[in-house]
C-alpha cells in the first residue's frame, strides 16, 4: 500500500517509499505491459487459461510491475473486471505496487446498448455524459486498490503512482482517454479525448515537484498514432479510433518530462517516437495472448524495450 498520499487539483499522487526485499535484489526494473484483453465472460475459457499462463510467466521471470492499458472487458461488463481481478489475485499481483490498470472504451461503453433506438435518438447528451461518468467511477472504485490505493474513492483520473525501487524511482502518470459515445462525433465509441482538466492538473507545480527525481511514464488507453497514411480507407479508420486532442496530450507529456508513454487500443505491438518521447503500443492480448511488451529501466534511466513471446 502507498505510504504517502496527497491530492493536488484532483490529482492523486501516491508514493511507495520502500520496495520489497525481492526488488532490492533487482538491478533493473522490469515492467510488463499488456492491453486489450476483451474478456467476454466465464465461457471465455481459452483466453482465461492463456491469461493464467501469461501471469505465471511474469512471476517466473520476475516482473516488478504489470501495466494493463485498458479494455479488460469487451462489453463494459463488471463481471469481466471480476475475472481479471480474480486472476491477478490468484497470482499475487493484485497489489498497488505490483500492477496498474486503466479503463479502455470497451470497459465503459457498451456499443450495442448505446446504439439502441431509444439511446441513439436521445436528445439529452447530458444524461449520456452522466451515465458515462458513473460507469467510469464504477471502474475506478472496483480497481481502487490498483489505482489510488484508497478505499471508497471513485474519482481517480488523473493519478500519479510513484514507486521507489532501489535503482530508480518510477512514476506512472495515468489519464483517462475514453470519450463518451455520440451518434455523430463518436459513432463507434472508439474515439478518445482527454479532458482539459486532467491535462491542466498535471502541470501544477506540486505535481511537477513530485515527479522531479522520477523516471516518468505516461499512460492512457488511446494511441497517439494509428495509421496516419494517405489512404482514404485508413484515414476513415483513423478518425474512428483517434485521440482527438493528441497534440495537447503530447504537450502535457513534455511538461511532466515523460520518457515513455504506454497505450493500447490500436491492436498492434509497436514502438514509435514522437518529438523525443517513445510511445509503446501494448498490442492485443485478445488476438496475441502469448505476446507482451517488456520494459527494462536502469539506475541511470537507461531503457531497453522489446516485444516478447512466451517460450
Amino acid at each position: 500500500m502507498p505510504v504517502n498520499n496527497k491530492i493536488v487539483l484532483n490529482v492523486s499522487v501516491l508514493e511507495l517509499k520502500t520496495a520489497s526485499l525481492v526488488k532490492l535484489m533487482t538491478k533493473r526494473v522490469k515492467i510488463a505491459h499488456i492491453s486489450d484483453l476483451h474478456f467476454s465472460g466465464k465461457q471465455d475459457r481459452r483466453q482465461l487459461d492463456a491469461f493464467d499462463r501469461l501471469l505465471n510467466h511474469f512471476n517466473t521471470v520476475g516482473v516488478d510491475h504489470l501495466v494493463i492499458s485498458g479494455d479488460l472487458s469487451h462489453n463494459a461488463d463488471q463481471g469481466d473486471w471480476q475475472l481479471v481481478k480474480d486472476k491477478l489475485e490468484s497470482h499475487a499481483l493484485f497489489h498497488w505496487d505490483k500492477c496498474t490498470v486503466i479503463a479502455g472504451n470497451h470497459d465503459v461503453i457498451n456499443l450495442e446498448e448505446e446504439m439502441r433506438f431509444y439511446n441513439a435518438l436521445n436528445p439529452l447528451p447530458l444524461l449520456r455524459q452522466k451515465a458515462f461518468a458513473r460507469k467510469l467511477a464504477d471502474f475506478s472504485l472496483f480497481f481502487q486498490e490498483l489505482i489510488t490505493g484508497e478505499k471508497g474513492v471513485n474519482k481517480a483520473f488523473p493519478f500519479v503512482k510513484i514507486i521507489n525501487f532501489p535503482s530508480v524511482k518510477i512514476a506512472l502518470t495515468a489519464l483517462n482517454s475514453v470519450y463518451p459515445w455520440y451518434p455523430a462525433d463518436n459513432p463507434l465509441g472508439a474515439r478518445g479525448s482527454i479532458t482539459a482538466g486532467q491535462l491542466r492538473a498535471l502541470s501544477h507545480e506540486n505535481v511537477l515537484a513530485s515527479l522531479r527525481e522520477c523516471f516518468v511514464i505516461g499512460l492512457c488507453h488511446h494511441a497517439y498514432r494509428v495509421y496516419g497514411t494517405d489512404s482514404l480507407i485508413d484515414q476513415a479508420f483513423d478518425w474512428t479510433m483517434e485521440l482527438k486532442n493528441r497534440d495537447e496530450f503530447l504537450v502535457a507529456m513534455k511538461v511532466i518530462k515523460a520518457r515513455i508513454v504506454l497505450h493500447g487500443h490500436f491492436h498492434r505491438f509497436q514502438s514509435y517516437s514522437v518529438e523525443g518521447i517513445t510511445f509503446i503500443n501494448g498490442g492485443s492480448f485478445r488476438y496475441s495472448p502469448q505476446q507482451y511488451s517488456e520494459l527494462l529501466i536502469g539506475r541511470e534511466g537507461g531503457i531497453e524495450q522489446k516485444f516478447l513471446s512466451l517460450p
